[in-house]
């Protein structure tokens, strides 16, 4: 176990006693990393001790928080009855940007402050918006597939050859990385359409698009791409009516949250020739089923949650989370905080 200072056991939490009386402890709940090399030098540092769970089990993970001063959590359901087994917390952190696995009105009736990371992988995923939409537009994978099959031509309809220029895209969710989706989109000439409910109109016109309703928005785009959270206003937020709004023939983007999108009722359009194609990173539920129609049909492009990744964003992520942890630890103010608790 990382950072264990003492192999005392702890009757109460069920794992063993990886710090002293005087030593602040830091428990991360689960990560996706080999190891928390990283987390543990920028945490031993202060000299407090860092206890690696890796479990996604409530009733793991409840002990494993019981008497942590900080809270690292990536992927693993922090739910209120997670949350209320937290003795001492001073800090949640998510490894992330979402925090849909986190109650955070728990954690602030609590008086526990929840921070995410906001801002390490922009470019990262708005790169890969681009790529997805580009590969979506051009066909790119059903030509490379045609040619690995010994066949030559055009793998798909004409009419499924688009030229960007002339397309009219919509950007749902105007924050971070859909501002960057949007100025990356700027060279392409085409049509740039936003929702967002929390920006203002001139400042969505200063970027150069033009604002429009969500109703406006689905019914003139030809792709749709979604970069907004995941709230209780935005779950479903493509459904079977919302979808039945799109363009004959439109395309879906989703680089965001999962459960944005009822997974039925987009397999069920694009079955029908309605959407055209999509281009998924994340999917409701993960990983998508073996026998998901996402896996099979055509007119699908998936990645595995990976939009993300490089080893530029992974380092930033692991080293911010850490710092705002010893942040916690030092009685700092903290930065992002998502769920209005100050300390």
């Amino acid at each position: 176990m990382l950072g264990m200072q003492s192999r005392r056991g702890n009757r109460h939490t069920g794992f063993l006693s990886d710090r002293n009386a005087f030593m602040s402890l830091v428990a991360v709940t689960d990560h996706t990393f080999p190891v928390l090399d990283i987390e543990q030098e920028i945490i031993s540092r202060e000299g407090a001790s860092l206890r690696d769970g890796n479990s996604k089990d409530v009733s793991v993970l409840k002990g494993l928080v019981a008497d942590a001063d900080a809270v690292i959590a990536q992927f693993a359901p922090i739910n209120a009855e997670v949350i209320g087994a937290m003795n001492q917390a001073k800090v949640i952190v998510r490894y992330g940007i979402g925090v849909d696995n986190v109650d955070l009105e728990a954690a602030r009736l609590r008086g526990i402050p929840v921070c995410n990371i906001p801002d390490y992988c922009i470019d990262e995923v708005a790169d890969h918006t681009l790529a997805f939409i580009l590969a979506t537009t051009r066909q790119i994978v059903p030509n490379t597939l045609l040619i690995r099959e010994g066949k030559w031509g055009l793998a798909t309809a004409l009419d499924q050859m688009r030229t960007l220029r002339d397309q009219t895209v919509g950007i749902v969710g105007f924050g971070r990385i859909g501002r960057e989706v949007a100025a990356r989109l700027a060279p392409f000439k085409c049509r740039r359409l936003v929702f967002d409910a929390f920006v203002s109109e001139e400042a969505i016109r200063g970027a150069g698009c033009e604002p429009a309703s969500l109703e406006e928005l689905l019914a003139q785009s030809d792709i749709v791409t979604l970069h907004c959270p995941s709230t209780s206003q935005t779950k479903k937020l493509l459904n079977a009516e919302s979808l039945s709004h799109m363009k004959q023939g439109s395309v879906v983007i989703n680089l965001a949250r999962g459960d944005l999108v009822d997974t039925a009722s987009l397999i069920a359009a694009l079955q029908s020739g309605h959407v055209a194609s999509v281009a998924i990173d994340v999917c409701d539920i993960e990983p998508i089923p073996a026998d998901s129609p996402l896996r099979t049909l055509p007119n699908v492009i998936a990645a595995s949650h990976i939009a993300s990744a490089s080893p530029k964003a992974v380092r930033t992520l692991r080293e911010t989370a850490a710092r705002v942890a010893v942040m916690a630890l030092r009685g700092e103010a903290l930065p992002n905080v998502v769920n209005g608790v100050s300390r």
